[in-house]
This record gives structure tokens, sequence and C-alpha cells, in this order.
């Protein structure tokens, strides 16, 4: 990252007034690095550094988009009452996200005394706090409503898998994997092919709704809960947009348990039926069936992209030949 202790513990006074007095790196999450701070009285706090991306044209939209998601997550506990979101402090000219870099982004938030789960489905005995929690966020819709984002229904990386399925005769040069992706991607061509038809007719259903969508989280799996002694508490808001609701909702169904190759510990209609419950509205079935499609067509997106553009003989390519295959080959999304 390029990035030196004393440089962040400079920008955190800086920018938050705070004097660090121990600093720990957390190898935790994805996508971004975190450490724990501790000032002179004892106090906590969690830093955030996002990337902004390789290329340079892309950064400033991401800062903007991500600037909005933390103002959406602070809104939410500040104007909402939520005190379920872990949300960002905001600096000392107000801003919830500050450059440290041309490339790299610092975000603040309470170091919360908790323990966040796996990435998989939720244990059966958090389920009701889950959905509960689900409810009272989407609730807070009118809180946030010219604060967030919209969800935009794109799938990710779209544009090189089409070039990827456009290439399957020639050979593919980026690296040891490449070819063997090529090979896994030509066996599974039409079945990709049809994967991504069905999810553009659920697209056009969906998007009809969009007047009845609400604030979503995005990603409220385990590993972004916090079980605390006052309750459960969400983190990761950089996915905060609005969206239909069902995009929370599937990681609660047994479409999510299969996606990562595990069995149901139910149904899931009990859990949809509390949610409705809790909010009056019925749960959409096509918006249902959306996200499990988005999140395996993304993920092969991704692991195409990934495994034709340049790379050596690592872990990391060899996963992601793992997992493609696993995208390629799992049940119906």
């Amino acid at each position: 990252m390029g990035l030196t202790e004393a440089e962040l513990t400079g920008a955190l006074a800086e920018g938050w007034a705070v004097e660090a007095q121990a600093v720990e790196f957390l190898p935790v999450g994805a996508g971004s690095h975190h450490w724990a701070v501790r000032d002179r009285t004892g106090t906590g706090w969690f830093l955030t550094v996002d990337d902004l991306g390789v290329r340079p044209a892309d950064r400033d939209d991401t800062f903007a988009r991500l600037s909005r998601a933390y103002g959406t997550a602070l809104a939410l506990h500040r104007h909402g009452g939520l005190d379920a979101v872990v949300a960002p402090i905001p600096d000392t000219r107000g801003a919830v996200l500050r450059r440290l870099t041309a490339r790299y982004a610092l975000s603040v938030f309470p170091l919360v005394d908790g323990s966040a789960g796996p990435f998989g489905p939720h244990r059966p005995e958090d389920h009701a706090d889950v959905v509960d929690l689900l409810a009272r966020l989407h609730r807070l819709t009118p809180t946030v409503a010219g604060v967030s984002g919209r969800a935009d229904l794109v799938l990710p990386d779209r544009e090189r898998l089409h070039e990827a399925l456009r290439d399957l005769d020639r050979e593919w040069t980026g690296g040891p994997y490449a070819e063997p992706a090529r090979t896994l991607l030509a066996a599974h061509a039409e079945h990709v092919g049809r994967l991504l038809a069905d999810f553009d007719r659920r697209v056009e259903r969906v998007r009809r709704t969009a007047s009845d969508w609400v604030v979503t989280h995005g990603e409220p799996h385990p590993g972004n809960v916090l079980r605390t002694p006052a309750g459960l508490r969400l983190v990761d808001w950089d996915t905060v947009l609005l969206a239909p609701p069902e995009r929370d909702l599937w990681m609660l169904t047994p479409a999510f348990a299969r996606m990562l190759g595990e069995e149901p510990a139910d149904d899931g209609d009990a859990l949809l039926a509390r949610w409705s419950r809790a909010t009056g509205r019925a749960v959409d079935p096509a918006a249902l069936a959306l996200y499990p499609s988005w999140w395996r067509l993304a993920d092969i997106a991704s692991y195409v992209a990934e495994l034709r553009a340049p790379h050596g003989d690592g872990e990391d390519p060899a996963a992601a030949l793992h997992y493609l295959a696993g995208a390629l080959t799992s049940g119906p999304a």
C-alpha cells in the first residue's frame, strides 16, 4: 500500500484531533485496510483505509460513492436513531472520508467491543434478531432518501465477461491459469449465456418496483454483524444503497447457503414472514431470485477477468480458478 504508520497517525491527528498512543494493524475484511488505535485516554478508534482503485480516472468517482455511503450510515445513526449502525465519526470539518493520497482515503469509526462471525449463513439462533434489525433499517428509508445512492442493477465486469466469451476460440496468455480458465468457461459457455438472459429478465421485472425500494445494507452476512453486549451491530457500510429489500433478505434464505455449498438450516419462510409482519410489506419473489443470480454472475465475471489479466503462479490465481469452477458448476441461481 505504501502508507507508513506515521502518515496514518498524522492524518488522524490532523483530521480528527486524535493523538494515537498505540496502533495495531488488523488483518480483517477484504478490499480495505484496518487498524485499531488507542489514544492517551484509552479511547479506541477503528481506522479504515479504502483503496480508490488502480485507474486514476476512476478514483474521484469512487471517493464520491464511498463518501455518500458513509454519509448514509451516519444519517441512519444520527438522525434515524439506529444504534445498531456502526457509523463513521466525522473529521473536524464534518467529512466522513478524508483523502490520504491520490489512491487512498481514511475513515474513522468507534472501536466496538464485539465479535463477528465468518462469511456464510447466519446461525439459527441469530435469525430473529437479524431479521428484526433489517426491518428497522428498511423502515428508516425516509431518513436517508435524499442522501443514499441507488442501486443500478448493473452486473460488474459484464463487458469483460462478454469479451471473454467472444474470445473462447483464441489462446488466453495472461498467465499459467489463463488457459485452464478458458477451457472451463468454454465448457459452460451456454450455461453462462442462459444465466445472463435469466438475470436480464429478472432485472426488468425488479426495475418496475423502484418506487418501493428501501435503504439496504447490501451484505448483512455474519462477517458484517457484530455480536455485542448491547445487541447486534452492523458494520461495513460501503455497500449501502436504496434497493429492493430483498437485496438484504436473500442472505437469510436457502439460496445463500446453497451458493456456499452448505445445507440450509430451514426454508427461510418463517423469517421472511417475520420481516413482512414488521414492515407491512410482502416479499417479492422476483427480487429474491435476482440477488443469488447477481452474486453468482458477479463472481464468474470477476474471476474470469482476474484470470485473463497478467498473473503468476501464485495462490491467488489458483484460488480464483477453484472458485470459478465452483461458481460455474453450482446449482441453479
